[in-house]
């Protein structure tokens, strides 16, 4: 059970403060567990994917991170250059005001900009950042990333005014449907969180407590 969690979890590391010795301990750490991947900032995306060539996990970044307010083009860079450095997997924020404007044209473009960069390279997730949106922007965000062909939608960036909750991670599943993945993402600290949101249709968990996680997994079953 322990070793199938930590297949769902993106070990992560995003405070702008993280240290070099940090990122090396994140590395360290998602070889032990087996992590589905480490997720960090693009500046240390060529170091991970020196620490990690060779075994089963995979460096995530994050792209218009963490407010989503850059233009389509520069977030197509980003992800080339993310790419290029070793990235596998790109997680990326919308254009949050357009979306609350209703202008879904400019939330097609941004989403579409960083597929097309990613095409036949890497994962692509969509972060909305569901804290500051409303039951229908949600769901829109949601209709948007799958039409554009990105592979997960997920909750947070974890820099905001709120984290992944039961509810979203229901609603998003329902709006996507069974063949893309969800990404649990903000708050999601101890077992009991994560397994609930798995139930709730998580595909993929992104959390900096994912050894303790772990243990904690590790913990109730030992009784």
């Amino acid at each position: 059970m322990s070793e199938n969690l930590a297949k769902l979890i993106d070990h992560t590391a995003l405070k702008p403060q993280t240290s070099e010795k940090e990122i090396r301990t994140l590395c360290e750490e998602a070889k032990e567990y087996g992590f589905a991947s480490v997720c960090v900032n693009p500046t240390w995306v060529k170091l991970c994917s020196e620490l990690l060539n060779g075994t089963e996990v995979k460096v995530c970044t994050v792209i218009g991170f963490p407010l989503g307010a850059n233009t389509p083009e520069t977030k197509a860079y980003e992800t080339a250059n993310a790419i290029e450095n070793g990235a596998e997997e790109v997680d990326m924020v919308i254009n949050i005001g357009a979306l609350k404007d209703h202008n879904d044209e400019q939330v097609s473009r941004d989403i579409q900009a960083v597929v097309e960069a990613a095409k036949g390279k890497a994962l692509v997730k969509v972060i909305i950042e569901t804290s500051l949106l409303t039951q229908e922007e949600k769901v829109r965000a949601c209709r948007e990333a799958v039409r554009c062909g990105a592979d997960y939608v997920k909750t947070s960036t974890g820099f905001s005014t709120g984290g992944a909750t039961f509810e979203d991670i229901e609603l998003m599943r329902k709006t996507v449907g069974p063949d893309i993945g969800v990404k649990a993402s903000g708050g999601v600290r101890d077992t009991h969180d994560a397994l609930r949101m798995v139930e709730a249709g998580a595909t993929r968990i992104g959390a900096s407590a994912g050894v303790a996680i772990l243990k904690g997994l590790q913990a109730d079953t030992d009784y």
